[in-house]
């Protein structure tokens, strides 16, 4: 309690909690998909604890089966913050420009604000690189996520001649798991020969990274890293921003802005939950971050 009390009075501008409660009645928290609902609920409930102490109002946390329940949700009102990935904002923005405001970024612990799509294979599956993949079956996560699908299909292509992202083409199968856990779960049991997946890139390979989805599996004890091989690297992509609906009001924003600006100086095993591992934390962002994967992301999918 004393440190939900001093995150809130940290977060909180001269306005009372009382005075959010006039203003909205409930806040809504996203959470894209990636491991399973009830563990994604688990990682933010200190957040949502958070959120209610400093807004006086009740927080409620939403795990959608996919990527698109949270777009959704952003674009419809019904969800007032979430974390999304690069290309989940593209989608907001295409569709509506005027929906979410990117405020934050995650800050891995080199202090940069990128990431990467990570191909990876099972150890023993002789799998070693993109060109053992031919006529293998690769799996994909979510059609909206930027290193489960927008990425990988842009760069895989242009690794040589003759690839592409349509079965039996190069690959025997390419086929969407649903999310990155599955991916990751399917690989490591063998129901698929090869999957890509979301890492800092930093730290070590038998710890899953220092942040990502592989770091996630290997905390939920789903994956033991020293049985896969990773056989693709992609580009640096941009960290995902923290996106709030602009509709909310002006002393909403701000307060949540800093309570998640705040999240690692005030409770580091927190923030290590809700950005899926090691990290400094939030820094402030805008648009123009994103512009790269807007044109993406429009030139691929159209929205």
């Amino acid at each position: 309690m004393k440190k939900t009390l001093a995150l809130a009075l940290a977060a909180t501008t001269t306005l009372s909690s009382g005075a959010f409660a006039q203003e909205i009645t409930e806040f809504r928290i996203g959470i894209l998909g990636g491991e399973n609902a009830q563990d994604r609920m688990n990682s933010y409930q200190c957040l949502a604890d958070y959120t209610t102490a400093a807004l006086g109002v009740e927080t409620r946390l939403f795990a959608p089966a996919d990527y698109n329940g949270v777009i959704q949700g952003l674009l419809g009102g019904s969800i007032d913050m979430a974390w999304l990935g690069a290309s989940a904002y593209a989608s907001i923005f295409l569709q509506d420009p005027e929906a979410v405001d990117p405020v934050l970024i995650k800050v891995n612990l080199d202090g940069s604000v990128g990431y990467h799509s990570i191909g990876f294979a099972r150890a023993d599956s002789g799998i070693t690189s993109l060109d053992d993949m031919e006529g293998k079956v690769f799996g994909f996560g979510d059609p909206n996520s930027t290193s489960g699908y927008l990425i990988p299909s842009i760069e895989i292509p242009q690794y040589k001649d003759g690839i592409t992202m349509e079965s039996g083409e190069y690959f025997g199968e390419v086929s969407f798991t649903g999310g990155h856990e599955q991916t990751i779960v399917a690989v490591a049991n063998g129901d698929i020969d090869g999957g890509v997946t979301w890492a800092d890139g930093q730290g070590n390979w038998e710890d899953g990274y220092n942040s990502g989805a592989l770091r996630k599996a290997v905390d939920a004890g789903l994956v033991d890293m020293n049985d896969l091989v990773e056989i693709w690297k992609s580009a640096v992509i941009p960290e995902g921003p923290v996106v709030l609906r602009k509709a909310l009001p002006a002393d909403v924003r701000e307060t949540m802005t800093a309570l998640v600006a705040n999240l690692y100086e005030n409770d580091p095993d927190c923030a290590y939950g809700v950005a899926a591992g090691d990290t400094l934390g939030f820094q402030p962002v805008t648009h123009d971050m994103y512009t790269s994967i807007v044109a993406a992301r429009q030139a691929v999918i159209g929205n």
